[in-house]
This record gives C-alpha cells, sequence and structure tokens, in this order.
C-alpha cells in the first residue's frame, strides 16, 4: 500500500488506477497493450505515465525488500528500537536508507571498533559531553596494556568520536545537500597531458556549479578523467581560505553536536571528520550523482530523438533504388519492390559517370522505379549530382529523389539478420538495401537495427548501458505498437516489437505465414505454434490484415470488442463494409448506448474513430530538404547564406542540422526562435524540414554555426555573445562504422558538443 499510495502522489492518479495499472503488469500485460486497450481500468494513464509507473514500480519494490534486510539486521544484533523501525520504515529513498543503516552494517574491524575493545568509549563520551579543556588529565584513568599513554588514549577516543559523527544519518543527509547545492566542479588538465587531450581544451581550467552543470558538459569532464585526460574535484570553499580555518561544513558538524568553538581538541576531531572522512565519501557521492543526472538527461535525449526518427512519416509503398554512396569501392546500388524485396543489385564507379548513368537508367526503366534514396555519407554529393540528372533525362518515370541517413546501415550488414536474409549478397550491398527499405518505411526497416546504432544520441558509449538499452527498447515497442504492422509483410525482428511477442513468436509466425500462405484472418493466429490465448490478447490489437475475411481485422479495433462493433452494425441495419469510413453514419451513433462494465466511454470513442479512419498511420506526411546547389563541402559555405536543411539531431543546448556538407551545423536554442525556448524539442524535432542562416564557419575544426532566425544578422550576434562563436559536432552518419578503429579514436558522436558551446556560460 505504501508503494501504491507513492506512485499514486508521483503520478497524480487514484490509488485505484495504480493498482489496476500494477496487477496488469504483474500479470504480464504490456505497457502498449493497458495504454491502448485498458483505459477504462487505469483511469486513461498513457504510455508514457505507465512507463514511469514500470520504473519507479521496481525501484520502489526493491526499496522495501531492502528495508527487510536492513531492518531484520538491525534485530538480529539487538540495537532495533521503534524509533529506528520508524525512520528506516519512512524511507522514500535507497540513499536516506543506507544513511540510516551506516552504523549498523557490518564492517570490517575498523580503529574505533578496536579503541571500544580497549575501553575507550567512556572517554569518548566524557570528551562529547563533558568537553573537558584538559583532555590529557581527561584520557588519564584509561591507560591500561592495550592503551600505553594518553595520547593512544585520545587517539582511540577520535577514531570514536570520528566514526559517530560519520555515521549519523541526519548530519549526512544534511551535509550532502549542502554539499550538492553550494559545490563547484573543478577540472584542470593533468600535467603533460595537454597536446594527446586538445578536444578537452575547454576543460583545462573549468569551474562550474556541480547542481547546475548540463549534462553533455558532465559527461565530457567525467570522459576527461577517464581517459586520463583531466582531473576533476569538488571545491566547497575558496581556494585561498586558510587551510585551519574552520568551513562552513565543520561549524554545522560541531553545532549538531553542541561542540564549544573553543575546544581545540574536538574542533581539530570535527576538521579530520570532515576532510578525511565525510567530504570524501560525499565527494565520490556527488560525482555519482552528477553522473547518474547526466546519464537520465542523455537517455532521455536519446529516446527523444529515436522517437522521433522512428516515426518520421514513411515515402510510401514504392519501387525503389538505394544508392549507398562511394569512392574508391564504388556507389553500391539495389532495387527493391514495393514490399522491400531485393530485386537487383549492381555496383558503378562515379569517375565513370556515362556508364553509371547508363547503368541505373537501365534498372530504373527495367523495374519501374519511384524512388532514388541516396545515403548521407561519403560522396553522397556526387552521387546526389548522378540521381538529379537521371531525374531530368527520365521524366517519364516521374522520380523522386531523396537523400536518407545511412546510420546504422553498416551494422545491419554485418548483422546475422542481414546474413540470414541476404546469404549470397555482399555485405556492402546490404547496405544499399536497408538504405531503400528505410527510406520506404523508417520504422519498418531501423528495428532491426541495435538503436545506440542509429546516430541521434550524445555520449552513448559514457551512459549506463542497461538503462539506456532498456530506455530504447522502450521506445521501439512504443512506436512500433503506436502504428501497427501488415502481419502478412512485417519482418520476424518487426513482428518481435508487437505487444506479447517475442523473437521466437515472430519466427513462428513467418515461418507458418511462410509454410501457409497469408493470414485471412486475426484468428487464424492462434494456430501459430506457442501462440496461446494470453499472446493473442496482447498482440492482436496491433496486428493488421488487410483484404482478409473479417474487415476489423484492418483496424485497430481489438477482436475482443468485435460484438460491440457487431451491435453497432445490427443496430444500422448495415454491413461492416458500409460503416468503416462512412463518417456520416458513424456520426449517428450514440457512444453511451454502447458503453458496458467492460467496455466503457473511452473505448467506444476509439472504436468510432478507428471506424471512421481505419488502421490510420499516425506518422505524418513525408517530406525532404532541397539542399542548395553548388553548396557541396563547408568550404563553399558563406555567412549570410540562407539554406533548407533536415534536423539531424537535438540536444538539450540546440538542434544539428543538416545542410548537405557533410557536416552539421549547430542552430543553438537562443537561435531556435525569437521566443524564449526552454526545449529545443518545442521548436523542432529530429527529421523536420527547416530553414537556417549560416552565422559563422571555421573550416578548419569543422563547425557551423546556424540560426532559425533569419533576420538575424552575423555581427550582431557575434556581440551579443550568441552562437556565432560556438558551432557544430560532426555529422551523424555510419560512416566511421564501416571503418572501424581504435576505441579511443573513435569519438563520440557528442564530443563535440560539449566544445562547442563551453564558451557560452563566459
Amino acid at each position: 500500500m505504501n508503494i501504491i499510495s507513492t506512485l499514486a502522489g508521483e503520478l497524480s492518479a487514484t490509488a485505484a488506477q495504480i493498482t489496476a495499472a500494477v496487477e496488469m503488469l504483474d500479470d504480464g500485460a504490456t505497457v502498449p497493450f493497458i495504454a491502448r486497450y485498458r483505459k477504462e481500468a487505469t483511469g486513461g494513464l498513457d504510455d508514457t505515465q505507465l512507463r514511469h509507473l514500470e520504473e519507479r514500480l521496481t525501484y520502489l519494490r526493491e526499496l522495501e525488500a531492502r528495508k527487510e534486510t536492513v531492518l531484520k539486521s538491525i534485530e538480529e544484533q539487538g540495537k532495533l528500537s521503534d524509533g529506528l523501525r520508524a525512520q528506516i520504515e519512512a524511507c522514500d529513498n535507497k540513499t536516506a536508507l543506507e544513511d540510516l543503516y551506516l552504523p549498523y552494517k557490518p564492517k570490517r574491524r575498523t580503529k574505533a571498533q578496536i579503541a571500544r575493545e580497549h575501553g575507550l568509549q567512556p572517554l569518548a563520551d566524557v570528551l562529547l559531553n563533558e568537553q573537558p579543556q584538559d583532555v590529557e588529565a581527561a584520557a588519564a584513568p584509561f591507560t591500561n596494556e592495550n592503551v600505553p599513554d594518553t595520547k593512544a588514549a585520545l587517539d582511540g577516543a577520535r577514531a570514536i568520536l570520528m566514526e559517530q559523527f560519520a555515521e549519523d544519518a541526519e548530519l549526512i543527509g544534511r551535509l550532502r545537500e549542502k554539499l550538492w547545492n553550494e559545490a563547484e566542479i573543478h577540472a584542470q588538465v593533468i600535467a603533460g597531458a595537454e597536446e594527446k587531450g586538445e578536444k578537452f581544451k575547454d576543460y583545462f581550467d573549468h569551474r562550474e556549479a556541480v547542481r547546475a552543470m548540463p549534462s553533455h558538459r558532465a559527461l565530457a569532464v567525467l570522459r576527461g578523467r577517464n581517459e586520463e585526460i583531466l582531473h576533476i574535484a569538488l571545491k566547497y570553499q575558496p581556494d585561498e581560505t586558510p587551510i585551519t580555518e574552520q568551513s562552513a561544513y565543520e561549524k554545522i558538524i560541531a553545532a549538531h553536536f553542541h561542540l564549544s568553538d573553543g575546544h581545540k581538541w574536538l574542533r581539530d576531531t570535527v576538521r579530520l571528520t570532515w576532510r578525511a572522512k565525510i567530504f570524501l565519501s560525499l565527494e565520490l557521492e556527488a560525482l555519482g550523482r552528477l553522473k547518474e543526472q547526466a546519464d537520465t538527461d542523455a537517455i532521455t535525449v536519446f529516446a527523444r530523438n529515436l522517437k522521433d526518427l522512428l516515426l518520421a512519416a514513411p515515402a510510401g509503398r514504392l519501387t525503389t533504388l538505394g544508392l549507398d554512396p562511394g569512392y574508391r569501392n564504388g556507389v553500391k546500388c539495389a532495387v527493391v519492390d514495393d514490399t522491400g524485396k531485393l530485386l537487383d543489385t549492381v555496383i558503378v564507379y562515379l569517375h565513370q559517370e556515362n556508364a553509371m548513368l547508363a547503368t541505373l537508367g537501365r534498372l530504373i526503366k527495367q523495374h519501374h522505379v519511384k524512388l532514388i534514396a541516396i545515403g548521407n555519407g561519403t560522396a553522397s554529393r556526387e552521387t546526389d549530382k548522378i540521381a538529379a540528372e537521371l531525374v531530368k533525362t527520365l521524366p517519364e518515370m516521374k522520380l523522386h529523389k531523396i537523400v536518407v541517413s545511412e546510420a546504422g546501415a553498416s551494422i545491419y550488414s554485418a548483422s546475422e539478420l542481414a546474413a540470414k536474409e541476404f546469404p549470397d549478397l555482399d555485405v556492402s550491398l546490404r547496405g544499399a538495401v536497408s538504405i531503400a527499405r528505410r527510406l520506404q518505411d523508417p520504422l519498418a526497416e531501423l528495428v532491426k537495427i541495435d538503436p545506440k546504432s542509429i546516430g541521434v544520441g550524445q555520449y552513448q558509449h559514457d551512459v549506463n548501458q542497461s538503462q539506456l538499452a532498456k530506455s530504447l527498447d522502450a521506445v521501439v515497442e512504443d512506436c512500433v505498437n503506436a502504428v501497427g504492422v501488415d502481419v502478412n509483410t512485417a519482418s520476424a525482428p518487426l513482428l518481435a516489437r508487437i505487444s506479447g511477442l517475442n523473437s521466437t513468436l515472430a519466427q513462428n509466425i513467418v515461418a507458418y505465414r511462410d509454410e501457409n500462405g497469408a493470414f485471412d484472418s486475426r484468428k487464424k493466429l492462434l494456430k501459430v505454434p506457442r501462440l496461446g490465448e494470453k499472446t493473442f490478447e496482447q498482440a492482436a490489437g496491433f496486428l493488421r490484415i488487410n483484404g482478409g475475411k473479417e474487415a476489423l481485422d484492418a483496424s485497430a479495433v481489438h477482436p475482443e470488442a468485435y460484438p460491440v462493433v457487431a451491435k453497432m452494425l445490427a443496430d444500422q441495419g448495415i454491413s461492416a463494409a458500409e460503416l468503416i469510413g462512412n463518417r456520416e453514419k458513424i456520426k449517428q451513433i450514440k457512444p453511451a448506448d454502447y458503453t458496458t462494465e467492460q467496455f466503457g466511454l473511452p473505448t467506444i470513442l476509439d472504436i468510432l474513430a478507428e471506424l471512421e479512419k481505419p488502421g490510420r498511420d499516425p506518422r505524418g506526411e513525408f517530406q525532404t530538404a532541397t539542399f542548395a546547389e553548388g553548396v557541396n563541402e563547408i568550404k563553399d559555405l558563406q555567412v549570410g547564406m540562407i539554406l533548407e536543411g533536415v534536423v539531424s539531431n537535438v540536444a538539450n543546448f540546440g538542434a544539428f542540422v543538416d545542410i548537405g556538407v557533410h557536416q552539421d551545423g549547430l542552430v543553438h536554442i537562443s537561435a531556435l526562435s525569437n521566443k524564449f525556448v526552454q526545449d529545443p524539442r518545442e521548436v523542432v524535432k529530429a527529421g523536420d524540414v527547416v530553414k537556417v542562416k549560416v552565422l559563422e564557419v571555421d573550416a578548419a575544426r569543422k563547425r557551423i554555426a546556424l540560426t532559425m532566425r533569419l533576420d538575424d544578422e552575423p555581427e550582431t550576434v557575434k556581440r551579443s555573445g550568441r552562437p556565432s562563436e560556438n558551432s557544430a559536432t560532426p555529422r551523424h552518419t555510419g560512416r566511421n562504422e564501416r571503418t572501424p578503429r581504435n576505441p579511443r579514436e573513435k569519438q563520440p558522436q557528442n564530443s563535440a558538443m560539449a566544445d562547442a558551446f563551453a564558451k557560452l556560460k563566459r
């Protein structure tokens, strides 16, 4: 009940809503299924709320289990009081719980424990409670065979008091928050590492409030430390403060235990406790907390960008020619039909332009190609020119050419999945197939690639990998189920992302389809090996069957609700074919007439909306940018140019835009709009086509500063300190994946983000 009430408060929901959601999750229901088909039970909690609930439920259950362990341990020691039990049971986070447990936690034999064994606890109590000025005289009665003199007695008493001070949960909690709120993180270059760490030069002498440090700078500094370029430390007082001066933190410790300001021995004890014990521990905690928050922010940015990319509008089911550009190894070409099936492949060379035009022209005519997808890696502009010539010389084919991101294409090419799908096809040609398919349907193709390889994250190799994988998998699952899939054309990797299904069941569906032909009804899915009633309930609503026996199978109406639709049809005296898509007829239906205990108003409204537009795709309309003629490389850019581009990545501090020069430009958050922007995603998202003006170009450092405020003047921006002096990151392509390097040489996609904007804070 504690967990239920906590979650209800966090989600601003009722206990009944949370209880229902928790019970369904525990019963194996998926988030997409609960969000879509169990709105009555959860009161309409959406997938975002349910994901948060799922994550927090796991944390709170772990916390409760830890509380039980802690209580049992303290009780076995005979030290569990009613007050301590109440404190432990009231803990709402793991850190506070561990603070309370620290004095009772079994540990290696400490100096304080040894001192207690030697009978020095009473001396420590006297020194703390009575605070005698003559500590030598107070210690004299406590000498014995194990404590040869008063110095040894006082050292033992000090060890006891230091441990006592450092294990006071209330005190540590107060010091922890004060340090977090007030301390600065200080990064300095390690002597002799200047040349090796050139990319971290903006952090060679960097100070910033630890609590306000944005994720990209935090991760950059922490990476610099891990690569032995930077030394980082927390500073809690000015450097020029005399070492003998009592810090604010030491004063808090002294006040907590009511220690006299004039008692030198106790004051020294407090100083040693803070500087040699408490601060070192809290510094590690603060850096860990900084890393955890930076990870969460970076993963959130990655997840949002991934969602935008996966839900990008598909170009449509048209025969497509995929071109994977290259110089020495040629342009790899693959033609796929409107279902994504490979029809033909060839390799052509840019330096043999006439032969290339003839070969591609033949392929286009032979297979009736309608779309040309061009990977955005090396030689993409040159390849794009050839494609433009084909569009011009073959007007009767009504061709359209589009440059698409090839990030992750090489990962797919070398994957076990690609090898199984195309065992006899050269690895390099598989990439061209992927490029063609991702234009037809980005979601269907990108699910085959590890989300971390898609190229829309920041510092993805530095963040918590299990947390990242879990978050991205949830995004993919939500996106696939939001769109739904055609069970008769979907690949096994796409089917595996459907609610209730897994890789084994997905393979079983494909195998059954190959052996028995297309499914003509959702019910036939129950004939698939190992696909039982429970799985069918979770998956059926997200699987589409076009042209089957049951018209509703092509919609998102769940089979369990078919009787409701049958009653509507009977009341209207029409067939399903006459009702589906007929807005006038649907408007005549009163939702309240069909609500039952099982199907409430939210479900009935969903059913009517689906009947009006069955199988509707929630993705927007396809759009593409037109890159400027004659602007092929960074050297072709001129300050003041207005260009069209595609948003390739969105970070907390701005957006990166592909303007067709193999180097993404950066629009800082302050240059996204004439209005104040709290979050860049309020204005843009990955895949958006935008117009930008060039503010600054640094060809040597491969940086481009852009603005979406087209009336901005470069000189004005430079004087105001906005993004003219800061620029971009290396473009996000999959090209580096094609030529693997030493891990230290391979730069993170966001390594230049912090570098580009570190000056802004100044």
